[in-house]
């Protein structure tokens, strides 16, 4: 019989004689070594072509092969390197049909003199039979990454965007998905995206030790408007999305391994640990939102909470005072570990509140502090505080300031005014869980 010619990228016996292949199974394969090692892939591609574009759109093609590969020939023994070799081998050929393009334009032009640069073209990087990953330049690959992907040049929404792909490697479906999206606005984005760094010449490069401190701003709030929209869906029939939260939670996580000397990489590490611990108590057998007061903190996952004291203490080690996300954590700690709404250190809330308005200040945080005066000194401190933020227009169309004001004149007994705020509120919400419950406590009045 006729040896099996060998395949080089995956086993040498290929699967077992005579197994039909599993196409089900390269493709749970393929998502899987995507999923958690994307962020390297594409970040060692990015080094090698020097383009991030070209990176992302090789590193797609790979997949697309190994797909095929994969389920004929078995998963190879390493993933990723496969993944690389094949992406190298498209990179490869994409700088030879540029190269062969140019020339054929100089052909038609009038001839270069002697010694003068030859076009202009992208040549393939020296060296292109060597595999394009640096086992000890992993984590610059991926730091670098995440600075490209959320660089000032983008959009919020592009850069959330890009971040995700990228860096989470999620689909477009995904992300559209997870943000209520239609997924060609999301293609779009990326697209535009990536066609706006290489544009602005943005090299894929860390930026300089003088500009990671502020370019790190807008990373973290990049996982923070993800984080956030898993936590409280701004829209939609589930007050929760677990994916996006678990996914910033992923990606914050590497972040604080790349940059393990940076307080507020752990503060907001510590904030996603502290407020997903709470997720399993926030929403009743059918998806119904269940309020703070009402959770069964039994459901609350400890091994989390455990966690995100511990991080927020690495941020607090640092000596140089929280941030806002630390900030946001440590007031996060104080209700995880409360026992009860009613033996919760509310005074120590307020003074958080307090401090993160003046490192942070937003209509949001002035909001919040009122709620926890309302616990603390009473109701009626709290209203005056409201009223003032709605007397000056902030958070105008927003459902958060008449939900609050409505709960604030429950307290003081003022039914009708408490109701009138309450139906607003839920005209403006659109999330429909949230709704549901306002609409129940204007019903119950």
């Amino acid at each position: 019989m006729a040896e099996r010619a060998e395949n080089p990228h995956g086993p040498p016996d290929g699967p077992p004689r005579g197994e039909a292949p599993r196409p089900e199974a390269a493709r749970r394969a393929v998502e899987a070594v995507w999923r958690m090692e994307s962020a390297r892939i594409v970040g060692a591609l990015a080094r090698y072509t020097g383009q991030f574009e070209l990176a992302e759109d090789v590193a797609q093609e790979a997949l697309a092969e190994a797909l095929v590969g994969w389920a004929r020939d078995g998963v190879p023994a390493n993933p990723v390197g496969w993944l690389l070799t094949a992406a190298r081998r498209r990179a490869v050929d994409s700088f030879r049909r540029r190269a062969a393009r140019d020339e054929r334009y100089a052909l038609l032009a009038n001839p270069l003199a002697e010694g003068q640069a030859s076009s202009g073209a992208a040549q393939p990087p020296e060296g292109t039979d060597d595999l394009p990953f640096d086992p000890d330049q992993v984590d610059d690959d991926v730091l670098a990454l995440m600075f490209v992907a959320c660089h000032p040049v983008l959009s919020p929404e592009a850069r959330v965007a890009l971040t995700l792909r990228a860096v989470g490697g999620l689909t477009s479906e995904e992300i559209a998905r997870a943000f209520l999206t239609p997924v060609p606005t999301v293609q779009a984005r990326i697209t535009r995206a990536k066609k706006t760094i290489a544009a602005a010449g943005v090299p894929f490069a860390l930026p300089p030790a003088e500009e990671r401190r502020e370019r790190l701003g807008g990373v973290l709030s990049v996982l923070y408007v993800i984080f956030t929209e898993g936590s409280t869906a701004t829209s939609g029939d589930d007050l929760l999305r677990p994916d996006l939260a678990r996914e910033a939670t992923r990606l914050a996580r590497m972040l604080a391994a790349l940059l393990p000397d940076e307080p507020e990489v752990h503060g907001e590490l510590a904030l996603f640990e502290l407020t997903a611990a709470r997720f399993p108590a926030r929403t009743g057998p059918d998806g119904e939102a269940v309020l703070l007061e009402d959770q069964d903190r039994r459901l609350w996952d400890r091994a989390a909470i455990r966690r995100g004291i511990a991080t927020l203490r690495r941020a607090r080690s640092a000596g140089r005072g929280l941030g806002p996300y630390g900030l946001q954590a440590a007031i996060a700690a104080c209700h995880d570990s409360a026992p009860s709404v009613a033996e919760t250190d509310w005074d120590r809330i307020v003074l958080l509140y307090e401090a993160l308005g003046r490192v942070a200040p937003s209509p949001v945080v002035e909001l919040n502090r009122a709620v926890a005066v309302a616990m603390a000194t009473g109701p009626q401190d709290a209203l005056d505080l409201v009223d003032d933020l709605a007397a000056a227009g902030r958070l105008s169309g927003s459902h958060l300031l008449p939900a609050v004001r409505g709960e604030l004149l429950i307290r003081l007994g003022r039914t009708a005014e408490a109701r009138a705020e309450l139906e607003l509120a839920a005209r403006l919400c659109g999330n429909t869980r949230e709704r549901a419950v306002l609409l129940r406590k204007a019903g119950g009045l």
